[in-house]
């Protein structure tokens, strides 16, 4: 079947120049001229058939990177070309952030457009299964902060009481929830997902709790529904938050009654169904603004688990990528990628994945896919890269308070500043072990500033482990060129 691309720009020329490319190329265009319009396509059931996204950035009614937000938020893991009138490290970094494949700057080449979209459609034909849980959830040894939230969730796991998850997109709601069956008296039973906020809001409550033939217009057949395909099993309410208000009166009903009530049904239906939610906003806020029902709310989150970003969890990254890869390789054995330099896993670790889980996902499967060597490199992860040069370029001007990497507490004049008041040090510039003691106070006990301290901090971790840069990244919780970064603004002295 001829692969479909859709195209998205409120510049009708434009639309018939890429038009004109991609029916050269082999593919079919599809054309809209703006964001809403492509999302009405995207969330309907002529997405099947789109394989690449060619996106611009800059549209009047909703704007290329909103649309890759709403893309993201509902789950639609359709490949995406931005295109963008002007190469800026900027303009990249937001788009590959925002979940972009790959961008081209127009005017785009021929030879350009082929390439970014013949390796979409490759990306596509490797799409990732049903999702599993990580084996480093099964492990006994999981370092912290993951430790504390998986032994809750296995304690959970022992009853049938409801489980609330909290976390950003992609950190590993699902998985959680999965890993509360599997751990449960109900492994091995149906486990239905449902994404509320991709519902579309005239068939919410058909989806959920089913319909009788002729209920509606296009009620050919009997539905039974998500709750009732999840009938002695559980059934997973990803972003609950998002349910309409009619909807959330039925589920409320369900929960509390175990029953359903299917469109156009004589009677109620039983259902045995252990129900598991998600969300990444606040429920709380929801209750109080008047979104979210606080009768339901309190029914969901009988137990409640907060699933903290990647970010905050750096020490599981190398892991991930391995299982990432392995997975990645099975399905595309013509890929000659099998491994990841020491440079490639550091540079990994080092980034804040704000897309967490999912994002690091994509990008190694985005690796694999355009892979031509065995051992993956550095410039195999394009986009890191350039997220780089734009953070080294920000180095090179002031940082503001809280920004510039997990240890960064202050400014560079504040930095400066302190340099008079740091705790003594050899003459090689590294501090001695007996500064641990002395590195929270001044000579006249008061506490020194947070940049003194992470300088010293900094300094005792190069003595400790020896100017071994990357064990000394990974204690401290940051990225080799985040504490390279550090290192020069506080002019230390490198092993």
């Amino acid at each position: 079947m001829t692969r479909q691309v859709l195209v998205v720009d409120d510049d009708p020329i434009q639309r018939r120049l890429l038009d004109a490319q991609i029916s050269r190329i082999g593919m079919r265009p599809i054309h809209c001229d703006g964001g809403r319009a492509a999302l009405d396509i995207l969330t309907g059931p002529r997405a099947r058939d789109v394989a690449v996204v060619v996106l611009d950035l800059v549209m009047p009614d909703k704007s290329g990177s909103e649309v890759m937000a709403e893309m993201r938020r509902r789950r639609i893991d359709i490949p995406v070309v931005v295109q963008t009138a002007k190469e800026s490290v900027e303009t990249v970094v937001a788009a590959m952030r925002a979940g972009a494949f790959d961008f081209v700057v127009k005017p785009v080449s021929p030879d350009r457009l082929r390439t970014a979209l013949t390796n979409a459609v490759k990306m596509l034909d490797i799409r990732p299964g049903p999702m599993q849980i990580p084996a480093s959830f099964r492990k006994a040894n999981l370092p912290e902060p993951m430790a504390s939230v998986v032994a809750s969730a296995a304690k959970a796991a022992k009853s049938s009481i409801p489980v609330l998850v909290y976390g950003e997109t992609g950190v590993g709601k699902e998985w959680i929830a999965r890993a509360i069956q599997t751990w449960g008296p109900r492994a091995g039973k149906p486990f239905v997902t449902v994404n509320c906020g991709a519902l579309p809001a005239d068939l919410v409550e058909s989806i959920l709790f089913g319909h009788a033939k002729g209920a509606f217009t296009d009620a050919g057949r009997d539905h039974v529904g998500k709750f009732r395909e999840a009938d002695g099993g559980t059934l997973f309410l990803d972003e609950v938050g998002e349910l309409s208000a009619s909807a959330q009166v039925k589920l409320l009903r369900a929960l509390q009654e175990g029953l359903v009530d299917p469109i156009g049904a004589d009677a109620p239906v039983k259902v045995d169904v252990r129900v598991l939610s998600a969300t990444n906003q606040s429920l709380a806020d929801a209750v109080r603004d008047g979104r979210f029902r606080e009768d339901l709310y309190y029914r969901l989150n009988a137990f409640e688990l907060t699933v903290p970003p990647l970010r905050q969890r750096r020490a599981e990254i190398r892991s991930l990528c391995e299982q990432f890869l392995a997975r990645f390789v099975e399905a595309e054995p013509q890929s000659p990628a099998r491994r990841f330099s020491a440079a490639t896993l550091d540079l990994l670790e080092g980034f804040d994945w704000p897309g967490n889980i999912r994002q690091l996902e994509n990008m190694v499967r985005r690796a694999v896919v355009l892979a031509d060597r065995d051992i993956l490199q550095p410039d195999d992860f394009r986009a890191l890269l350039v997220a780089g040069e734009a953070q080294a370029a920000a180095a090179a001007g002031p940082v503001p308070d809280g920004q510039g990497g997990a240890l960064a507490f202050g400014t560079r004049e504040a930095n400066a500043a302190e340099r008079g008041n740091r705790v003594p040090v050899d003459p090689a510039g590294q501090a001695g072990p007996a500064a641990a003691n002395r590195i929270l106070h001044d000579g006249r006990g008061e506490l020194r500033t947070l940049d003194a301290i992470e300088a010293d901090v900094i300094r005792i971790a190069i003595d400790q482990y020896q100017g071994r840069m990357s064990e000394i990244a990974r204690r401290l919780g940051i990225g080799r060129s985040t504490l390279y970064r550090k290192m020069r603004e506080y002019e230390i002295t490198g092993p």
